[in-house]
């Protein structure tokens, strides 16, 4: 899916000093994409980032280099630096200006949609892919303790500004991944996730157990639609029970939750 929340035409290739886990899909998705290899080829500072960031995908970046010929007019390798740029049109947003994200019409849906799903005050929230904060500063507005966890710096540089200029204080921003998720067993009330879960299920699934406490929440907005799909039958099966609501600009989609109870061993 192609999307538009930024205009690339003037931006500059070498806002692609990204995050490793960006270029860990590149390297298994894009390997193949010649608007990114000749994009690199003609970037060698960006394509020795990657290298040097993702080492063990270093031989993939260098055959994707080598397959092409930089026998190519400056237009013609513009070309291909937007095509790439679009392609990545949301981690463009995260790079370049955040703000951007907190704009779009799809993130005004009602907060009740959460908040009526479960009760934030007074407990430890740990919300996953955090991104700008559209669960995060719900949670935090409602008396939770929150952990926000984002893997893109730009992004936690940003979450971390708009917690101090609002005044919470119990607002601690942190590096870290869905399927690794850099806290303690039973060290969170509620997990709560945007947007976020669905590449590794088993995985990510296994990690927000092992970090909620027993009789804890997980709460989980993925952004599916409102259909029966492969995260739908994931998630039902696991016992997560759901609902609808109306995201504005997009239509129906739908939330999960799941009351957590640990047998003891």
């Amino acid at each position: 899916m192609s999307l538009n929340w930024i205009d690339v035409q003037n931006l500059d290739f070498y806002h692609l000093f990204l995050e490793r886990h960006h270029l860990m899909w590149l390297a298994k998705s894009h390997s193949k994409d010649k608007a990114l290899a000749i994009a690199l080829k003609a970037h060698p500072e960006v394509l020795w980032y990657f290298k040097r960031l993702l080492p063990e995908a270093a031989e993939v970046f260098e055959d994707m280099t080598g397959s092409v010929s930089l026998d190519l007019s400056g237009e013609e390798i513009r070309r291909a630096e937007i095509e790439v740029m679009r392609s990545i049109n949301d981690w463009m947003v995260y790079v370049v200006d955040p703000a951007i994200y907190d704009r779009l019409e799809f993130t005004r849906w009602d907060d009740s949609e959460l908040t009526d799903f479960v009760d934030f005050s007074g407990r430890r929230v740990v919300d996953i892919g955090a991104g700008t904060g559209r669960l995060s500063f719900v949670a935090a507005s409602r008396g939770a303790t929150v952990y926000a966890v984002e893997p893109v710096r730009t992004l936690r540089d940003y979450l971390k500004r708009k917690a101090e200029t609002i005044g919470y204080k119990r607002f601690y921003v942190v590096d870290g991944l869905i399927e690794e998720i850099p806290f303690e067993d039973d060290f969170a009330d509620i997990v709560i996730s945007g947007h976020v879960f669905g590449d590794f299920p088993d995985r990510e699934y296994g990690e927000m157990v092992r970090v909620v406490r027993n009789g804890g929440d997980i709460v989980l907005f993925p952004g599916n639609n409102d259909t029966d799909n492969e995260i739908h039958d994931f998630l039902a099966g696991k016992g997560f029970g759901w609902g609808r609501f109306e995201e504005p600009g997009t239509g129906f989609v739908r939330k999960y939750r799941l009351k957590v109870e640990k047998r003891s061993l």
